[in-house]
C-alpha cells in the first residue's frame, strides 16, 4: 500500500457507504431491526478497512506525506460522517424502532446496538434544527483542521529531536543491550557510529525513560516529550489548543450540555464531571 492509494480507497469507500445508506432508506418495507439497526451495522465494511490501516499508519508509522494526505482525508471523513448522522430520513427509521422496542423481544446484544445507535446521533445532532446542525457541520469541520495541524506540529517535533549519548557508555548504565543496540544502529543511520541516538518515538523513550540509570538524561528526554510544541515557533500548539477548546464548548453548547465534559464524559464510567 503507498500513500498515494489512500485517497483515491477512501473516495471509492465513502462512495460504496452512501449507496449502503441509501438503500435502507429506500426501503418501502416498515422499519424493523434487522432492515434498519443490523442493516447500518453491517454498512461500510470497505470503509472501516481503508480507515483501520490508515490511521493505524498514522498512529505508528506516520510521515510528513501522510500528514498531508490526512489534511484532506480528516474533513472528508468528518463531512461524510455528518452526512449519516444527520440524515433526516435515516434518522426517522432508526427513531422507529427505537421508540418501539419496548413491545419487542431482543436480545440484550441487539438492544445494546440499538439504544448505542440511537444515542450515537442524537450525539451526532439528529434531534437538532436545520440551523443547528448547518452550524455543527462548521465547527466539526474547523475541528477536525485544528486537530489535524495539531497533530502535524508533534510530528515535526518528535522527528525533530535526537538525544544523542556521545562517547560515554556509562550513561548507557540499566538499558537492555536490545535497546543499546537499536540506539547504536540509528546513530550508524544517521551519520553518528560510535555514538548512541534516542528520539521521542515511544519505542525509543519509554525503554530509555524506564531503565535508563542516569536520571540527567531520563530528566532531559522526558522533559522534550512533554513539552512538545510547547516553545514558540511555527510548530507551537498552545493557540491550536484554546481554538480546540474553544470549539469543544460551542459543540457540547449546540447538543444540549453545559460543558464539552459533560458530553465526553456521559457515555463513560464516571458519567459527569463531579464524579471525576
Amino acid at each position: 500500500i503507498k500513500v498515494e492509494h489512500y485517497l483515491p480507497a477512501f473516495e471509492a469507500a465513502i462512495a460504496e457507504h452512501d449507496k449502503e445508506i441509501q438503500a435502507i432508506i429506500d426501503n418501502v418495507e416498515a422499519p424493523t431491526f434487522d432492515n434498519t439497526i443490523a442493516a447500518l451495522d453491517y454498512s461500510g465494511e470497505t470503509l472501516s478497512k481503508v480507515a483501520g490501516v490508515f490511521f493505524n499508519m498514522m498512529a505508528a508509522n506516520t510521515s510528513e506525506e501522510l500528514q498531508k494526505v490526512n489534511e484532506k482525508i480528516g474533513p472528508m471523513m468528518a463531512t461524510h460522517s455528518d452526512n449519516v448522522s444527520m440524515n433526516a430520513k435515516l434518522f426517522e427509521k432508526i427513531k422507529a424502532v427505537y421508540d418501539a422496542k419496548d413491545s419487542q423481544k431482543y436480545t440484550g446484544e441487539q438492544l445494546a446496538l440499538l439504544e448505542k445507535t440511537y444515542n450515537k446521533f442524537v450525539r451526532s445532532g439528529a434531534l437538532l434544527d436545520a440551523a443547528k446542525q448547518e452550524e455543527l457541520r462548521k465547527v466539526n469541520a474547523e475541528l477536525t483542521k485544528v486537530e489535524s495541524k495539531f497533530d502535524a506540529n508533534l510530528l515535526k517535533e518528535s522527528k525533530a529531536y535526537q538525544l544523542v549519548i556521545v562517547e560515554k557508555e556509562e550513561d548507557l548504565k540499566g538499558l537492555p543491550q536490545g535497546e543499546i543496540e537499536k540506539a547504536a544502529a540509528l546513530a550508524k543511520q544517521e551519520g553518528k557510529e560510535g555514538k548512541w541516538i534516542f528520539t521521542l518515538d515511544n519505542p525509543s523513550f519509554m525503554p530509555f525513560v524506564t531503565y535508563a540509570d542516569n536520571r540527567d538524561l531520563r530528566k532531559e528526554i522526558f522533559n522534550a516529550r512533554v513539552n512538545r510544541c510547547n516553545n514558540g515557533g511555527e510548530t507551537d500548539n498552545n493557540a491550536l489548543v484554546a481554538q480546540m477548546s474553544e470549539l469543544r464548548a460551542k459543540k457540547a453548547q449546540l447538543l444540549g450540555y453545559e460543558t464539552f465534559a459533560h458530553y465526553q464524559l456521559e457515555e463513560r464510567m464516571a458519567k459527569e464531571p463531579k464524579a471525576v
